[in-house]
């Protein structure tokens, strides 16, 4: 926490304004989860793709998930409509715009490769689309971004080796590896040899874990995989003696409220575990997992949840916009910029009478 600022000097109803302006890093955002429904029917127009649903009214009402396997159902349905490498620019550019206006200086972008090869879709057209449009994010809007190559875990390790050989040749388009798709009986040392191959490889590693699957899942992601972060982890508090490990070794966890309550992981943000773990000081940061389908980007999910917590001020604030940036695989001196700007944005309020700057 930054010693100079005087956090119980901001009111809690300047908090919104705050958390809307304060700079932030996003973690864990499953680019083809930003899919919004017009952009399904677009890209299903341009490229000549018949669509389940008959309208965009119809997808969006049947968004009424009941767990994790009945998102990813209608999730790959979706990401159908993904074919060439323009699709995947306009994909990612789409969302860039959302994190750009939440003021997001830094985006690390989870993508699956094998959702699209599966279909003949070439592993370069999803890079170098994803890729053209970080660098394009970066130069005309400011935002810091990267890719991450996510393998799902409902698939075969040989299957992750065998995607990881194909992704190689654009190693330079992304920075990590993560594990994704169902996690119930998919528990992360099904990964261990591919996860050695990207270490040997120097490739940032993180995995889902905790969300549907056990606390034990967490403790096999950071012991046979060395995962640098854990992605949800929100059933870490189901065990004490793993809540004091995360907390003493920093583990980042990029917790996503709003996909939490629709998947029926919590049945409100009333009772989200995110509060439990941030005051039992684990690196918690807040994220929108797949917003297209889960009601909101990245600053709804946090004005939702405090929104549900009406103990928490500018203080937690604060921690979660500074965790966000401290745990993204950003070079340090980014990072000591962004914190810095985040710093003068909180000092700022706290200087003003009634909290606004």
């Amino acid at each position: 926490m930054a010693a100079d600022i005087d956090f119980d000097r901001i009111p809690r109803s300047a908090v919104p304004g705050l958390l809307a302006r304060a700079p932030k890093a996003e973690l864990h955002m499953h680019i083809e989860g930003s899919l919004e429904p017009e952009l399904i029917f677009a890209l299903a127009a341009r490229n000549g793709v018949a669509l389940r649903h008959a309208s965009i009214d119809a997808l969006r009402a049947a968004y009424a998930f009941t767990d994790l396997q009945s998102f990813l159902d209608i999730y790959y349905a979706g990401a159908s409509v993904l074919l060439h490498e323009q699709d995947f620019y306009d994909l990612a550019w789409a969302y860039f715009e959302k994190a750009a206006a939440d003021n997001i200086v830094h985006a690390e972008l989870f993508f699956d490769p094998q959702t699209h090869t599966a279909r003949g879709v070439p592993i370069g057209a999803v890079i170098e689309g994803l890729s053209r449009a970080c660098a394009d994010a970066r130069a005309r809007l400011g935002v810091s971004a990267a890719l991450i190559l996510c393998f799902l875990r409902h698939l075969s390790e040989e299957d992750a080796l065998a995607t990881l050989a194909q992704a190689l040749p654009y190693r330079g388009h992304f920075i990590g590896v993560g594990l994704d798709s169902a996690e119930r009986g998919h528990p992360p040392g099904k990964f261990q040899r591919v996860f050695a191959r990207c270490a040997a490889l120097g490739l940032r590693r993180v995995a889902h874990a905790g969300e549907e699957g056990p606390p034990a899942y967490i403790e096999e992601a950071l012991d046979l995989l060395g995962v640098a972060r854990i992605d949800h982890g929100v059933r870490a508090v189901e065990s004490p003696a793993l809540m004091a490990r995360l907390a003493r070794e920093r583990v980042p966890l990029t917790v996503c409220p709003l996909s939490n309550v629709k998947l029926r992981v919590v049945p409100d943000l009333a009772a989200h575990p995110l509060p439990q773990m941030l005051a039992a000081g684990l690196a918690v940061t807040v994220n929108s997992d797949d917003p297209a389908y889960f009601g909101g980007y990245l600053n709804q999910n946090l004005l939702a949840l405090f929104d549900a917590q009406p103990r928490w001020g500018a203080r937690e604030a604060y921690r979660l916009a500074r965790n966000s940036l401290e745990a993204s695989f950003a070079p340090p001196p980014a990072q000591a910029a962004w914190i810095a700007a985040l710093d003068a944005e909180f000092r700022q309020a706290a200087l003003w009478s009634g909290g606004r700057p």
